[in-house]
């Protein structure tokens, strides 16, 4: 029985390449429009041609036909060195993720006895936090008998949400869930920097 090896690179595999493409006709795409140009003796711009040409054209040019994209009717193919295209790809793809913001949310956790030395403490971080962009995620942990005092960590949580309106919205009210009760702030638009 014969072994059969995976593409270590999906990209690869993602794309047809010259002889896999077995449409009729493509549509090619690119910008070497000038060299296809010379090569098939006649003037070449972007458009429907039949596969057969095509793929002789990027022969001649000692490049690849790529198809580009298989779903479009005819499918779209552009003539050019594959590895460079792959490569191409994968940087525009690092730049875009790059470019995307992540939501970082800072975690501060309070006690249903929390004293206001402490908690002016940390309001000063959440402050911190929210202008940095980050949403701020405050709950009352309640341990052991403390459960007895929900009043206290819903008031705390108030308090905190009333201390941080200049610079973040609350997305909800405090809410308990088994022994935390928690609100999460999110930065306003013109608290970042």
């Amino acid at each position: 029985m014969a072994k059969r090896f995976s593409d270590p690179d999906p990209n690869r595999s993602q794309y047809r390449t010259n002889e896999q493409i077995r449409v009729p006709e493509v549509r090619l795409v690119g910008d070497d429009f000038e060299k296809i140009s010379q090569i098939a003796g006649e003037p070449v711009e972007a458009g429907v041609f039949p596969t057969r040409k095509a793929r002789d054209w990027a022969d001649a040019m000692e490049l690849d036909l790529v198809e580009i994209s298989p779903n479009a009717i005819p499918p779209v193919a552009r003539i050019t060195d594959f590895n460079k295209f792959l490569y191409d790809k994968k940087k525009k793809e690092k730049e875009i993720k790059a470019k995307a913001s992540k939501t970082v949310i800072k975690e501060i956790r309070f006690g249903p006895n929390t004293d206001d030395h402490d908690f002016e403490f940390k309001v000063r971080h959440a402050k911190t936090f929210l202008e940095e962009g980050a949403k701020v995620k405050a709950y009352v942990q309640f341990k052991g008998r403390a459960i007895v005092f929900k009043d206290r960590g819903e008031l705390i949580l108030l308090r905190f949400l009333k201390e941080l309106e200049e610079l973040g919205a609350a997305e909800a009210l405090p809410k308990l869930e088994g022994r935390r009760m928690h609100v999460v702030v999110a930065p306003k638009k013109t608290a970042k920097k």
